[in-house]
This record gives C-alpha cells, sequence and structure tokens, in this order.
C-alpha cells in the first residue's frame, strides 16, 4: 500500500484536551500549542521521525482541519488516520477520497461516523 507524503484530515468537533491525549498516546507528541489565530502547533515521533502537526480551527465550515506533514505518521492514508480519529475522539471525520489528481471532484470526501458507518458524501466549499 503506498504511503500518502502528508495526512490531513477534518474533524467535526476538535476538543485541544482530547487532541493532545491522543496525540501524546499515538505520537509522543506534547500538547498543542497556540501557533496564531484559530491555530495550534506540535512536533510528535514516531520510529526516530519527526511528525509535525498543525490544527487549523473552523477550516472549512465547521471542521477543524488536522494536518500531519509527514510520511511517517502512523496511518498510510488519509482515511486510516479518519478511522482511528473517529474512534479515538468519538467525533465525525472526513478527508479526501484518495490522493487527489488533476480531474477529481474536489468536493467529493470520505465521512467517518464515531459509531464506524463510512460513506461517500458531497461536501461543498469544504476550503480544499
Amino acid at each position: 500500500m503506498q504511503r500518502y507524503p502528508d495526512i490531513e484530515i477534518y474533524l467535526a468537533k476538535a476538543p485541544i484536551e482530547a487532541l493532545d491525549a491522543w496525540l501524546a498516546a499515538t505520537l509522543d507528541a506534547p500538547p498543542l500549542s497556540r501557533a496564531g489565530k484559530r491555530q495550534w502547533r506540535t512536533t510528535g515521533h514516531l520510529d526516530g521521525n519527526k511528525v509535525p502537526v498543525l490544527l487549523v480551527e473552523q477550516a472549512a465550515d465547521s471542521f477543524s482541519s488536522l494536518w500531519f506533514d509527514s510520511d511517517a505518521s502512523p496511518w498510510p492514508r488519509d482515511a486510516d488516520c479518519a478511522r482511528a480519529a473517529a474512534t479515538a475522539l468519538n467525533v465525525e471525520v472526513r478527508c479526501s477520497l484518495g490522493g487527489w489528481q488533476p480531474g477529481d471532484d474536489p468536493d467529493r470526501f470520505w465521512r467517518v461516523q464515531p459509531d464506524g458507518q463510512e460513506d461517500v458524501i458531497t461536501w461543498p466549499d469544504s476550503g480544499k
């Protein structure tokens, strides 16, 4: 399975304390710290690799963007991360359908519900 060069998911709710706990458990990351208006950063570590993390609150509609700027995250694809986040944080998570290619519909996303349900949705004006 091909690993994506980075991972980005969108969280319906992004409680900082819950994110801090999940990122610490998953990436041995220190707590998120403010990095500007509606932005938070931390850097995790996995198998000797740094994994920079950026949270942007209300990046698309009421969803927050969580971006792992590394191919060394625990997840090979956005959907894998979305499943882990939905379960760990008990929130709806959205992500791209796959690696984006020219001609792909930018409004088509994968949605993962906390109860494990998954489906393709149309999410116009998502900021992508």
